[in-house]
């Protein structure tokens, strides 16, 4: 599970096995929720996180999109 980084509790990482669309996975506690970040950044699925973590993450995934997206591309080249 490469994980890319931890900001105010959440944790953006990657499964080993991924696909496309290019997306990121957020941990926080015990809620988790699924960002795709191309073409459009929007939740794809959300399993029991609070409105308040939804949207620091997705302001996070939108500040880091680029590095987001680099790590992928980073990650599933090898």
């Amino acid at each position: 599970m490469p994980q890319i980084f931890t900001i105010d509790g959440l944790m953006f990482f990657f499964f080993s096995r991924e696909h496309l669309p290019i997306h990121v996975h957020v941990l926080y506690g015990d809620a988790q929720l699924k960002i795709q970040m191309e073409p459009n950044i929007e939740v794809i699925e959300n399993l029991r996180m609070k409105p308040k973590q939804v949207k620091k993450a997705m302001e996070i995934a939108e500040n880091r999109k680029t590095k987001i997206i680099a790590k992928w591309h980073e990650h599933f080249r090898k």
